[in-house]
């Protein structure tokens, strides 16, 4: 188990001891512990996993990300399954497995009952060279990495610390000119930003991909268009029951490979984190990873 003590702003530490020994209940637990960021990419790169017969992530969406990453610098055939302990803020990809922000004991009953789903991976290529990286949420340009940005300012407000950073660079209303190939068709568009989702949620409770399956094959496109300020003030509450997507402003499409390829040099944001950049390439690994899971689990109601 990789465990992250700063995930949930420090609040998963005092978790540390009942997690492991809920673990320890059917398994053989190694902890190891991330002091800072790359750790847990550090550590799942360079562990011999044979030894093993799972790795857990046991944090946010950044501790996540940083496994999988850690995981996909091993050869397939050396890949073990993947379970998921949420004890971060935000855990957006937890909530296609059911599992609400804190779910820490649910997620370690899922890993207790040992079913395996293989899910889609999504996979980024950059043109400017550098290893590709995956991510299993999503991955967006725009308007998310500015509230990213934004949201690192208001931590100290908790779980609402996205969604406020959302909004307030929403009213700013910056957009950008993207130019994007969704399987081979060009598309043009003046926008706030792109979302690329393999799952239904991002951030803490946004539902930005209401569609999206996580072993379809499919990666659901987000697109949200210029458009006036009042009328985007309209739009932000619908997107927490994913309700924006009936707006004319909003596109939305599925492909298996998307190019997003201007402007040069804007951030791409995966899985709450800042990596990369324009000009790149998002495919989707179809069922590559096996993860703990119910066969398909439903998720929780819509937030708000």
């Amino acid at each position: 188990m990789v465990f992250n003590p700063h995930a949930g702003g420090g609040r998963a530490a005092r978790l540390l001891p009942s997690v492991r020994d809920a673990l320890a209940r059917f398994a053989d637990v190694d902890v190891w512990q991330t002091r800072g960021p790359g750790d847990a990419l550090a550590w799942v790169e360079q562990a011999d996993l044979g030894d093993y017969d799972a790795v857990v992530a046991a944090g946010g969406d950044g501790t996540l990300f940083e496994v999988l990453n850690g995981l996909y610098a091993h050869p397939k055939e050396r890949r073990v399954p993947l379970g998921l302990v949420p004890v971060g803020t935000g855990n957006a990809f937890a909530r296609d497995l059911g599992l609400l922000p804190g779910d820490w004991e649910k997620g370690v009953a899922l890993i207790g009952r040992g079913e395996l789903r293989p899910m889609d991976v999504g996979r980024v290529e950059m043109d400017r060279g550098g290893d590709p990286f995956y991510f299993l949420n999503i991955i967006g340009a725009g308007l998310p990495v500015d509230a990213m940005r934004t949201a690192e300012k208001l931590k100290f407000v908790g779980s609402s610390a996205y969604s406020l950073a959302a909004l307030w660079r929403a009213i700013v209303l910056k957009t950008y000119p993207l130019v994007i190939e969704i399987d081979g068709k060009r598309f043009e568009q003046e926008a706030l930003f792109v979302e690329i989702s393999n799952t239904r949620y991002t951030g803490t409770s946004f539902l930005m991909a209401p569609s999206a399956l996580a072993d379809d094959g499919l990666l659901d496109v987000t697109v949200v268009r210029r458009l006036p300020r009042w009328r985007l003030l309209r739009l932000f509450p619908t997107i927490y029951r994913g309700r924006h997507v009936a707006y004319e402003e909003v596109f939305t499409c599925q492909a298996r490979s998307i190019r997003i390829r201007a402007p040069d040099n804007l951030v791409l944001a995966p899985d709450g984190e800042l990596r990369g950049q324009t000009p790149a390439t998002v495919t989707c690994l179809h069922r590559d990873l096996e993860i703990f899971s119910q066969s398909r689990a439903p998720g929780p109601a819509p937030a708000g």
